[in-house]
């Protein structure tokens, strides 16, 4: 591959997450030939032309066909993502989705065979870890050694629900593949991670709809609980932030090493120190806090060098279909209305 910029486009507005893709992606010095006008929430469609109003609309057909692009970044409703990812591989081009990356087993395996066929990268951006600079610093920790062997993960991923903004499909379970799927994805790629398991077994599972009664097949509430070989993790997601929050979430990650801890709360700290990214040592050394919020973002340059060099320097090969296969089928197991099985 030459060394002109990468190009890629975007197809599949439907969640704001295609801010980021795209953000970060031309802040690494890749060139956007283009996106799909086509969304379900013209509502994230007029923040997207807020945020980039350089970037011209083009006929969907027409970025899949054009052989100069290189990559192309989805964050389409989620039972939509899989096709979209694998028409692009089959058109020659790697591929950067959301998560979940599919809500059906069935479409992991038709993403898995289009991609052990055409050679091109299928990847996942786990925001809570990729676009999270508190996970930056964690990650950098463990591989220093700071807390030993990762032996047990705790991830917590509180979400405001926000209904009145919601579009439709956000309360379909076939569109967004349930809560489970949709948000402890995250979780588990974490749990993968920063324990360096190979693979899970799925212990238990539950979900629930303890605060939207009037949506009956609706999750507002779902756990899991997670064992490797050398690990074990406890996943809680749920959709309970309080309006008072200042932000859309708690969201924090627990590791417990042999030789320490390390908590992360990712977006506030309580009542304590301002602003995101909290990391909190604690080791043979003392305790002490740690402010990430300078830590550089790595996941959307390695991912460019991957796609030059047809390596798996941001995501082990497998990975991300791994975490997405184990969230699906958490999300099967689970038991429904309390008690984990």
């Amino acid at each position: 591959m030459s060394d002109r910029p990468l190009r890629f486009a975007a197809i599949g507005l439907d969640h704001r997450h295609i801010y980021h893709l795209v953000g970060e992606l031309i802040a690494e010095g890749a060139e956007c030939a283009g996106y799909c006008p086509q969304t379900s929430d013209a509502r994230v469609m007029d923040g997207f032309r807020e945020r980039f109003p350089q970037l011209r609309a083009v006929d969907r057909d027409t970025l899949f066909d054009d052989p100069s692009i290189d990559i192309v970044v989805c964050a389409a409703i989620p039972r939509d993502r899989a096709a979209i990812a694998v028409r692009a591989m089959r058109a020659g081009k790697d591929v950067m989705v959301d998560k979940p990356g599919a809500t059906s087993l069935d479409q992991v395996a038709d993403i898995e065979q289009a991609a052990r066929e055409t050679g091109r990268i299928f990847s996942i951006c786990f925001s809570e870890r990729f676009v999270v600079r508190a996970c930056e610093a964690a990650s950098r920790l463990v591989a220093e050694g700071a807390i030993g062997r990762v032996i047990q993960t705790v991830g917590l991923g509180p979400h405001r629900l926000n209904r009145a903004i919601r579009p439709g499909w956000f309360f379909d379970n076939d569109a967004f593949g349930g809560i489970l799927v949709d948000i402890a994805s995250h979780q588990i790629d974490q749990f993968l991670y920063f324990t360096g398991a190979g693979d899970a077994e799925l212990v238990a599972s539950s979900v629930a709809n303890r605060g939207t009664p009037d949506i009956p097949g609706f999750e507002d509430f779902g756990e899991i609980l997670l064992r490797s070989d050398d690990a074990s993790g406890y996943i809680r997601v749920d959709w309970f932030t309080p309006d008072g929050l200042p932000t859309w979430g708690d969201g924090r990650l627990f590791l417990l090493g042999t030789e320490g801890t390390l908590e992360l709360r990712k977006y506030i700290d309580i009542a304590g120190r301002p602003g995101t990214d909290h990391v909190f040592l604690s080791n043979r050394d003392g305790v002490r806090h740690i402010d990430a919020s300078a830590e550089t973002l790595t996941y959307f340059v390695k991912f460019l060098h991957d796609v030059r060099a047809r390596a798996a320097t941001a995501m082990p090969q497998g990975h991300a279909l791994k975490v997405t296969r184990l969230a699906i089928e958490a999300q099967i197991a689970a038991r429904r209305g309390g008690g984990m099985r």
